[in-house]
């Protein structure tokens, strides 16, 4: 007997899916908001976004600022120091790796007329850990990728991100949400800020997409050459194995690597 979702839920769950994308709320982080256009093309996530072709055209490597909460972002107030700062260090993670396959990343010594990306958190939804493992145990019995949710566990994050010239004129922005469905492909999580955490990398995706030039040519990343090497690999194996075995995403084996902890050293070519 076949458990698969009937053909009928598959318009269904288009419903849901647009419905849980929202629409994001400006978090006052922004240099300015003038000009941003509701992006068309995203049906689990909400945005608004705008690019100045001419402004990114001559774009070739970008500063990245530290990962902040937006002033209006209420989400400080439940979470714990430690979920703030592994929540801030997945978005620093994300965007270096979104961003370093479009630009070279320059550290903090580089030339004044690099232009800067910078980005906030402005929502978090907390993960409901309690029917989280209920979800997963349901999981089992549901073959294939779609899964379903507990109610009251469904979690969210919504961000902005732009990217500033020399003079601090605005080349890109975005302004991005997205919570998890009851139908889908969201993993639970025993942690408060699972979701969120797994929203980062499509937040940064778009938000990299954004701040791309039209001729834009993918950079080669390799293990030596990696800008991002701090935050640990960018697939991580144990993450998906994770997911596989108990059916929730495990941030300890998932997450960018805790900033206390050293990286991996690059082996020195052999002559």
């Amino acid at each position: 007997m076949s458990h698969s979702l009937p053909r009928l839920a598959a318009p269904a769950l288009l419903l849901v899916l647009a419905a849980c994308a929202g629409s994001p709320q400006q978090g006052a982080f922004l240099s300015s908001y003038e000009g941003l256009a509701p992006r068309t093309d995203m049906v689990r996530a909400g945005a608004l976004d705008r690019s100045d072709p001419a402004a990114l055209a001559g774009v070739t490597s970008v500063r990245i600022e530290p990962t902040v909460f937006a002033p209006r972002a209420e989400a400080k107030a439940w979470m714990t120091p430690a979920e703030q700062t592994a929540l801030l260090r997945e978005v620093d993670a994300q965007l270096c790796f979104e961003l370093s396959e479009r630009f070279e990343i320059a550290g903090a010594n580089a030339p004044p007329q690099t232009p800067r990306v910078r980005a906030a958190v402005t929502e978090v939804i907390p993960t409901g850990r309690a029917g989280s493992a209920a979800s997963a145990a349901a999981g089992f019995f549901i073959p294939g990728p779609i899964g379903v949710r507990v109610p009251g566990t469904l979690g969210g994050l919504g961000a902005e991100a732009e990217m500033l010239g020399p003079q601090g004129q605005q080349a890109a922005a975005i302004v991005w949400r997205r919570t998890a469905t009851a139908i889908g492909t969201d993993n639970p999580s025993l942690s408060r800020i699972g979701d969120a955490l797994q929203f980062v990398e499509p937040f940064a995706d778009a938000a990299a997409a954004a701040m791309t030039p039209e001729d834009h040519t993918a950079r080669t990343i390799t293990a030596e050459t990696d800008p991002c090497r701090e935050f640990g690999a960018r697939f991580r194996v144990e993450g998906f194995g994770a997911r596989f075995i108990t059916g929730l995403y495990v941030p300890e084996a998932s997450a960018a690597r805790p900033a206390d902890t050293a990286p991996e050293t690059v082996p020195e070519p052999q002559p």
